[in-house]
């Protein structure tokens, strides 16, 4: 217990030596603290001429006191306490008494709060604050990843770093963010986005990259002022409009992202045709991830041990989704109508799935996407590449295109959602970036047809569940999904989001798993990842027998989703 409290008090020590050493760096604060220190030298040597005068007359009254008694006496009437016990017997001495009364009030109850708050408190309490937000970054930082802009997606990408540990910083141009974003326990340094001086102290010489999620306009004048301070760094740039992306890679972008464009894709690829098929989603080295739809196939009403899939094709089924929600594939797991399988495989192995269980059947009816920004827009280009016909339904005029696949209105509106097909339409893509807009338009949608597939977009990755829970088959977050497109490019990273909450992990084998057989190390059954691929010094094995031994050096790829990554690396750090 002794310990314990030696150790706290050698804390507060600490603590307050680098406050004040915070505190006197800064010049205008060393002359406060100076001053706060000329005037309690005068107000000491008040004490003591009052003091001195104090014995004066008490002896002139015949009367003697000793020093510790004069100071008593002065501290008494200049705090106005007054207590009566030691009185002067002369009107010299009473006279005396009110001028020690008002200079205490005066010194004591006006003049020293006011200098103490102004000269120390106040520049005190700031210097806590910019302790909190710095200026700069420790010089030792490397590897970090430096982020220009607080959204959505920036917020998913640190959370990401913080799970494997990657350092990163935020910086922002305004105090008061930087000390609410600290609270929120997230790394922030102050600093103007279009000064140079600002990456040189965020110390971007020996920094992984930058990441900037801004507007357009903010993410260009990043990227020139960086290309100013460091040549090599990569950086990476969400845009907004088409237009904007030759600009920032003219401006010094090595990556720009069009998010609108990959939600689109991303939407697109979950959308049901009518047919039956494998559709790659998700592609590493020579490993691909595909989605496949099985409604009308022969495997419906097979369990997966029946199918014999990874003996007639090759390919390995490593789960499938129920609702949004991902489970792992069992032996005796049985494939239902509505199942979507996660296969794993070579692009011969997905092309053989295809060739011998596709079913192509057009569907005659149009699609419907919601909302006609760009991710709408981008979902239907996609779609028109699949050869499937669609419907965008949106309320603002200048949004609507002259052709027969624009439909105006509000979709909130039943007479709208009827002409645009809703009684037939084998899916519904809901595609506004407000999050309660389209939890309403999938509720809505889900009572109009239980039976239809209702494919939303969430924009934060909080509301996932919601949106789930408001009846949609499929949820893609636009802030997981730029994250992760950021994610992919880390130079340290090898993570690849296949889906929603699905993740494909490339990693060095942990010493605990080498000589071992992947039956062995009970990866699978104790973490909920599964190795989809051994790669070797020469060679990438795809889908290895469970007989295979892990071996010193091997890289192993796991697909699983956040929470099985978790236990993953909580079991094998």
């Amino acid at each position: 217990m002794v310990n314990r409290v030696i150790v706290e008090e050698n804390k507060h020590m600490k603590f307050l030596a680098s406050q004040l050493s915070f505190l006197l760096k800064n010049k205008p604060q060393r002359r406060n603290f100076k001053l706060l220190l000329r005037f309690l030298l005068i107000l000491l040597a008040m004490i003591l001429v009052f003091s001195l005068a104090f014995h004066l007359i008490m002896l002139s009254e015949g009367r003697y006191f000793s020093w510790i008694t004069g100071l008593y006496w002065t501290f008494t009437v200049m705090t106005t306490l007054g207590f009566g016990d030691i009185t002067f017997e002369t009107d010299w001495g009473r006279v005396f008494t009110m001028i020690v009364l008002l200079s205490g009030m005066l010194f004591l109850l006006v003049l020293f709060p006011f200098t103490f708050i102004n000269f120390f408190y106040s520049p005190w309490m700031k210097a806590q604050e910019q302790s909190r937000v710095p200026k700069q970054i420790d010089e030792a930082t490397s590897g970090h990843v430096i982020l220009t802009h607080f959204d959505p997606v920036s917020d998913a990408l640190i959370k990401k770093l913080k799970r494997i540990q990657i350092p990163y910083v935020l910086i922002v141009q305004d105090f008061t963010e930087g000390l609410k974003l600290r609270e929120l326990d997230i790394q922030v340094m102050l600093g103007d986005l279009d000064d140079p001086d600002t990456y040189r102290n965020a110390r971007i010489a020996s920094a992984n990259l930058v990441a900037t999620t801004s507007v357009d306009v903010v993410n260009t004048s990043v990227a020139f002022t960086i290309r100013e301070v460091n040549e090599n760094i990569t950086i990476i740039a969400t845009c907004n409009a088409e237009a904007s992306a030759d600009i920032l890679s003219l401006a010094g972008c090595n990556h720009v992202l069009s998010l609108g464009e990959m939600m689109g894709l991303f939407l697109s690829r979950r959308a049901s045709g009518g047919d039956a098929s494998a559709l790659v989603i998700g592609q590493f080295e020579e490993l691909s991830i595909a989605e496949a739809t099985v409604g009308g196939s022969s495997l419906v009403g097979q369990t997966l041990r029946e199918t014999k899939l990874r003996e007639k094709v090759g390919v390995s089924v490593l789960g499938f989704w129920i609702r949004g929600k991902y489970h792992v594939a069992q032996p005796e797991t049985e494939i239902t109508e509505n199942s979507v399988l996660v296969l794993a495989g070579t692009p011969t192995q997905i092309a053989a799935y295809n060739a011998l269980f596709c079913i192509q059947k057009q569907e005659s009816e149009p699609l419907i996407i919601i909302g006609g920004g760009r991710v709408g827009r981008s979902t239907g280009r996609e779609l028109e590449k699949r050869n499937l016909d669609f419907r965008i339904i949106e309320k603002l005029p200048d949004r609507v295109k002259n052709n027969e696949k624009y439909i105006y209105g509000d979709a909130a509106n039943l007479e709208i959602l009827l002409k645009a097909g809703i009684s037939k339409a084998p899916s519904v893509i809901i595609t506004t970036h407000e999050d309660d807009i389209n939890a309403y338009l999938t509720i809505y949608c889900r009572k109009l047809r239980p039976d239809i597939q209702i494919i939303t977009r969430s924009t934060l990755e909080r509301n996932l569940d919601t949106m789930h829970r408001a009846g949609a088959d499929f949820v893609m977050s636009y802030a997981s999904m730029g994250a992760n497109a950021i994610y992919n490019l880390l130079k340290k990273s090898d993570i690849l989001m296949v889906a929603e909450g699905l993740d494909l992990i490339s990693i060095k084998a942990p010493e605990q798993l080498t000589g071992k057989s992947i039956a062995a190390s009970c990866i699978r059954q104790e973490t909920g990842c599964t190795i989809i691929s051994i790669k070797k010094k020469a060679k990438m094995i795809v889908n290895p027998e469970p007989d295979s031994i892990i071996e010193k050096g091997d890289e192993i790829i796991l697909i699983g989703t956040a929470e099985a990554e978790n236990t993953f690396f909580r079991k094998f750090s």
